[in-house]
């Protein structure tokens, strides 16, 4: 190992250690600190947890070993403490550091990608031509640099292949995306909603923001009794609001967005969620003839908009890869690149083409500003009846949390020279967060043949915007329906442990997209690259030994259309009331990656020999997609959170002490 690396990894771990000290000192003299403002129950009542998180990552798609993928430490402080007139506080404060950008950083840091090229395929196999000299409008030199792009501006360092963790070459439209972190290197560097402008310190501690997300709970809450044993309950502060009652995936619970970058799909919603400055009432209206107990809840989700974080291309977690290619789009915007087999010059021939700024990519992100009319409203009413079957009706407005590009509004065609204030079908767009409004219900109740309790959601939503190149704008907006089924039963299990139950818990979770579009282009599938229909299964197993000090589970879960599947084992002991140990593994299984092509719109303008040209079918004259595809960019919505991360494996060690 050279001396710099080893310097890097010593002020990586000396800048860890004194991170935690300093965080450990505040949380130990929290107790002893905060200001006592009463006697007796009047005090302040204050937990303090610290907890490391280590994984390490097995050999992605390009058959590299990644190593560590996670070295985080979090301490978190969870204060309580009653105040007058019957209001009470609740507060939780977190902070992490995670040094997987120092230790690791070739792979997450400042020297993370390199030197990329990209193909060009052709009847006689595979050309691989360096980022800036692709054979069309060569950046480099011959034949000759027509759309303007410049190596000096976007230079051939620092970056990754689009998609290369989880595919292989296929004859795509790839191109490169730089992976640094924002202050080492800002290209493609925007924020998407949260992220995608991050330095390294603030991916180390994410926490630490302009939008003071240490502070992950703040509120105060009182219940106001009415007569006829009826109440009136108001939180008000930085919250979580849970409607939700499944794992893993959301379909009522969409009120707080979501952090991705953590740990992908596989943490806890309550460690994930991004709480939000919200006003919670609930008029609980007691017991009737038929009801056991009736509530009326409104929320009002007065904070800025928030998006949820699908992590920035470059760290660890990326769901769908989502983040990178929003990143590269960007970058292929502001500066040119080079992209794989764009240009179809002769029948089967397909050309790296070396882009200028401003002809392709993404545009402006339209992040909605605070107004009124972008805060979210909510209302749900529940309620149990005499049998005790629990229930729900809910209805929400929101803005998206997931983006949608749109063809963008102004754009240049770098085949005529040409500025318009939109071109059908040009692969350039701007990022939007479209209104939805929900209406849903959920309902609880016990299957006593079964000895289980089952679990239902289901929910419609209007106003989500799916890719869709069918259409000129290569949008659309559609309805959807989700629902969920789940049942948990407990289960004596002998071979397990004779004496306690074993918790066997499964779900099923389906979508349907209406008015889904996709319908055979001349060269291949064209419309809406989301499943119409898709399910995705789940099943915990858990159980309960040596005193429930010992707890060993898998959670498997499948994606029928995506044929993708993940299986999480793990052991959780419990050293001590105060010390817990866990120790486990996420292991992704998939299926040929074929499956997830789709249509990229490379032949959708009538531009020859770029485009539609002679060598593809139909009238060239015309600007529509004729179906031509590839993995990127549009596969991963096919191939889901777990086919995109099929080459993710990781293990991992998990510490957590309440002090």
């Amino acid at each position: 190992m050279d001396t710099h690396k080893k310097r890097s990894r010593l002020s990586a771990r000396i800048g860890l250690g004194g991170a935690l000290c300093a965080l450990m000192s505040l949380g130990a003299t929290a107790q002893d600190n905060l200001p006592d403002l009463g006697s007796g129950a009047d005090k302040w009542k204050v937990d303090v947890y610290y907890e490391n998180d280590t994984r390490f990552r097995g050999k992605d798609n390009t058959g590299r070993t990644v190593g560590l993928s996670k070295f985080r430490n979090t301490v978190q402080v969870e204060a309580d403490r009653p105040l007058s007139n019957g209001w009470e506080f609740h507060g939780v404060l977190r902070g992490t550091f995670d040094g997987a950008y120092r230790i690791n950083d070739d792979q997450f840091g400042k020297e993370a990608g390199g030197a990329i090229t990209l193909d060009s395929t052709t009847p006689g196999g595979t050309i691989a031509s360096p980022h800036g000299g692709g054979p069309i409008n060569n950046a480099s030199g011959p034949p000759g640099n027509v759309f303007g792009f410049s190596t000096v501006a976007n230079p051939n360092d620092g970056l990754r292949v689009l998609g290369d963790r989880w595919h292989d070459v296929e004859g795509g439209m790839a191109f490169g995306v730089p992976v640094r972190p924002c202050d080492y290197d800002k290209r493609g560097c925007t924020d998407f909603g949260g992220y995608g402008d991050l330095k390294r310190s603030e991916l180390e501690s994410p926490e630490f923001n302009s939008r003071l997300d240490f502070i992950r709970e703040a509120y105060v809450k009182k219940t106001f009794a009415l007569d006829d044993q009826r109440s009136v309950f108001v939180k008000i502060g930085k919250q979580q609001v849970v409607w939700g009652r499944t794992d893993l995936f959301r379909v009522l619970d969409v009120i707080n967005p979501v952090d991705y970058s953590r740990n992908n799909i596989y943490d806890e919603l309550e460690d994930i969620r991004i709480p939000m400055w919200m006003v919670q009432a609930e008029y609980r209206m007691g017991g009737s003839e038929s009801m056991q107990e009736r509530n009326l809840q409104v929320v009002w989700n007065f904070d800025q908009f928030r998006a949820n974080n699908l992590g920035q291309c470059g760290s660890p977690n990326v769901i769908l890869d989502a983040g990178c290619f929003f990143r590269g789009m960007k970058n292929l915007w502001d500066n040119g690149s080079t992209v794989a087999n764009f240009a179809n010059v002769a029948p089967g021939t397909f050309l790296a083409t070396d882009f200028g700024p401003g002809q392709i990519g993404l545009n402006e992100v339209n992040l909605p500003g605070w107004k009124l009319k972008n805060t979210q409203l909510g209302v749900k009413y529940e309620g149990v009846t005499q049998d005790g079957l629990s229930f729900s009706l809910n209805a929400l407005t929101y803005r998206s949390q997931l983006p949608s590009l749109r063809g963008a509004k102004r754009a240049f065609n770098g085949f005529n020279g040409e500025f318009r204030d939109y071109w059908p079908y040009l692969i350039s767009f701007d990022m939007y967060f479209p209104r939805v409004n929900l209406i849903g219900g959920s309902m609880d109740f016990e299957w006593e043949a079964a000895n289980a309790a089952v679990r239902i959601e289901a929910a419609y939503t209007n106003g989500e915007e799916f890719a869709n190149t069918a259409k000129p704008e290569l949008y659309s907006s559609n309805d959807v329906f989700r629902a969920v089924i789940g049942i948990d039963r407990p289960t004596f299990i002998p071979f397990i442990n004779p004496r306690r139950t074993t918790l066997i818990s499964g779900q099923l979770f389906y979508q349907h997209i209406f008015d889904h579009t996709l319908r055979d282009g001349p060269l291949g599938k064209v419309g809406i690259p989301d499943w119409e229909d898709n399910v995705i299964g789940t099943l915990l197993i858990k159980a309960f030994l040596n005193n429930d000090r010992l707890s060993p589970q898998i959670i498997f879960a499948h994606d029928f259309r995506a044929q993708s599947t993940v299986a999480a084992p793990q052991v959780e002991w419990l050293l001590s009331d105060n010390l817990k140990f866990t120790v486990g593994a996420n292991v992704k299984f998939g299926s040929n990656n074929d499956r997830y092509k789709f249509d990229d719109c490379r032949a959708c303008n009538p531009w020859p020999p770029f485009t539609a040209g002679p060598n593809y079918p139909g009238n060239a004259a015309q600007a529509f997609s004729r179906g031509l595809g590839g993995l990127e960019p549009l596969g991963r919505f096919r191939a889901g959170p777990i086919g995109a991360a099929w080459a993710e494996d990781e293990i991992f060690a998990t510490l957590r002490y309440k002090f």
